[in-house]
């Protein structure tokens, strides 16, 4: 029993155990969650395990579907079920997408003595469903990492991210990012500011809008269009003020949760993966990650000609 505790062995052993599980959810910004299945609560202690004085609430309705676990690169599977209450986890956070792909560790717990335990799962959230006052998430395992696709994509546009550690670029640069409030939003998906100048029209085009404060702080979406133009958000659009030119701003898909005007907004310049633009826009085409003088597709379906000169050299 690899990764067992001596005191864990002996517990077991005993034939009488006094075990239970307890739950520890982990969102990406931080926010952590604890559960058992025990009938009071419980506190683990161990700094070691960065665990110290978290509370491993009782009543909470969650329990767990038998779990799955095999040796080699197979993924661990197992379900976890709840009842969706303000006390634990509600039913506007999951739908704004605040529990995806959440870290999950799930001990065996000795709760007459919670320093005797054995971490049995440790992995992710998949996929999570809502019905009736209750959800399920389906739970993965840390191989599930190993299923995604590794290495170089030979094509034409950039494969790094704005700012990651193969473009290099610094995000911070002045010009580049600009922090606002929110004016005029409608269906989460798209806004209405007053002119922004310095910034181009389409300068934030395939951009990241961030929220930074609000509801919905710490969700962001791509940035599909940014132009400029006369009217606001549902104006009628044959009577504009021609004297007052706004930015319009949309996302390709609706945030989750509800932004509301004054709410804190980051804005960051979009890059559309060529050359030209990482070039020209951002004077970083030195980190350009893409191949751009690969032949395109008109090339692969050539065929010999009868006129012109064919010497098997370069086409162009």
């Amino acid at each position: 029993m690899a990764g067992i505790s001596e005191a864990f062995q002996t517990h077991v052993a005993g034939g009488l155990t006094t075990l239970c599980r307890c739950w520890l959810v982990t969102r990406s910004d931080g926010v952590r969650f604890g559960f058992t299945d025990h009938d009071r609560d419980l506190r683990f202690e161990s700094a070691a395990e960065g665990e110290a004085g978290l509370l491993f609430r009782a009543g909470t309705g969650l329990t767990a579907r038998s779990l799955q676990q095999a040796t080699g690169l197979a993924v661990d599977n197992t379900e976890a079920l709840g009842a969706l209450s303000d006390a634990a986890i509600r039913e506007e956070e999951i739908e704004a997408g605040r529990f995806d792909g959440a870290e999950v560790r799930c001990w065996l717990v000795n709760w007459a003595d919670v320093s005797v335990r054995w971490l049995q799962f440790r992995g992710s959230f998949g996929q999570i469903r809502r019905a009736g006052g209750a959800f399920e998430a389906e739970l993965r395992g840390l191989t599930e990492a190993l299923n995604q696709p590794m290495g170089r994509i030979y094509q034409k546009p950039c494969t790094a991210v704005l700012g990651d550690g193969a473009c290099r670029f610094d995000m911070t640069t002045p010009g580049y990012a600009l922090e606002l409030a929110a004016e005029e939003i409608r269906e989460g998906q798209y806004f209405s500011f007053a002119a922004l100048p310095g910034f181009e029209p389409n300068w934030f085009t395939s951009g990241r809008l961030t929220v930074m404060s609000g509801a919905a702080k710490g969700l962001w979406g791509w940035i599909k269009q940014n132009r400029q133009q006369a009217g606001r958000l549902g104006q009628d659009a044959s009577a504009p003020d021609p004297n007052a030119e706004h930015r319009q701003l949309t996302l390709w898909e609706p945030l989750r949760a509800t932004v509301q005007p004054g709410d804190r907004l980051h804005l960051a310049a979009g890059c559309d993966k060529r050359l030209k633009t990482c070039r020209l826009k951002f004077n970083n085409g030195v980190n350009f990650q893409g191949f751009p003088d690969i032949p395109g597709e008109d090339w692969v379906m050539s065929v010999p000609r009868q006129s012109g000169t064919n010497t098997g050299g370069s086409r162009r």
